[in-house]
């Protein structure tokens, strides 16, 4: 998988220029790329551009309060992770703004030095997980379509029976390749409830090392909570979708389809991407 650019730009808003001068010199060693600015207007500009990761903005600001820029921000910059730095005396606005999903965090003034540097490498962390999850999706629609261009060469083909069968093995051939190097799991559960379909992906997340996942009974090889999620699938008979947590460090977004829908298959397929 290529990588994203990984440079980290922080962008710091003060318009006290003592202020931004003592958060460069605390922050200039952990390797970030630094922008300033000394209002939310030059804000904004400084945004147009450059990419920016991280914003760490003053609140008490003439003209613009940080809460309104990083509002603005959200509007124009969704994945920009945002930090407002204020006293305690603006808590309300603040929270609001965090309800609202405009600020990420809220660190007082003045600031613990290690708190700071700390909740700056987590937003990083949370910015970059964003860019690798769209990364993902993006992989996951390619991967799709070309799976589907796989089904059509096949359905195109089907009526020509001199060397069909060759080229039917062909077709899943890459079909499978396709599916094992997709970025998400993909679980096909027959309407028996036996676990058709897997791919690498989908093993790795949910085995639990007494043997393949393929084959078995999904009430058996599925952790309890995407298997619950499976069985309000099928008694809704609803497309279903939600987070789920695997463990400490694997967060997996789970989607239950029901299959038919272009073809003659009976059962479910759920596709697992890893995510916040």
């Amino acid at each position: 998988m290529e990588e994203f650019n990984k440079i980290r730009s922080l962008l710091l808003v003060d318009d006290e220029e003592n202020i931004l001068s003592s958060l460069t010199r605390l922050l200039r060693r952990e390797g970030y790329t630094i922008f300033r600015a000394t209002s939310g207007q030059e804000g904004i500009e400084v945004l147009k551009e450059h990419t920016i990761g991280v914003i760490v903005s003053d609140q008490r600001m003439p003209e613009m309060t940080g809460v309104e820029f990083l509002s603005k921000v959200k509007v124009t910059h969704p994945d920009t992770i945002r930090i407002v730095l204020s006293g305690y005396t603006d808590l309300k606005s603040i929270t609001d703004a965090i309800n609202q999903g405009a600020v990420y965090k809220f660190l007082t003034k003045p600031w613990d030095d290690e708190l700071l540097k700390k909740n700056i490498v987590e937003a990083f962390e949370r910015y970059e997980m964003k860019l690798e999850n769209k990364y993902l999706n993006d992989e996951l629609k390619a991967a799709y379509a070309s799976l589907e261009q796989v089904n059509k060469a096949l359905n195109k083909n089907v009526e020509i029976k001199t060397d069909e069968a060759a080229l039917n093995k062909r077709v899943l051939n890459v079909a499978q390749e396709v599916l094992e190097n997709m970025p998400a799991g993909i679980l096909g559960i027959g309407s028996d409830g036996v676990v058709a379909v897997t791919n690498k992906l989908s093993e790795k997340w949910i085995g639990n090392g007494s043997g393949p996942v393929i084959g078995s009974m999904a009430k058996n090889s599925l952790p309890n909570a995407i298997f619950d999620l499976y069985t309000k699938f099928l008694e809704s008979n609803e497309e279903q979708s939600e987070t789920i947590s695997i463990s400490d460090s694997l967060n997996l977004e789970v989607r239950c389809s029901k299959l038919g829908k272009s073809s003659s298959s009976d059962g479910s397929v759920l596709v697992l991407t890893k995510t916040l």
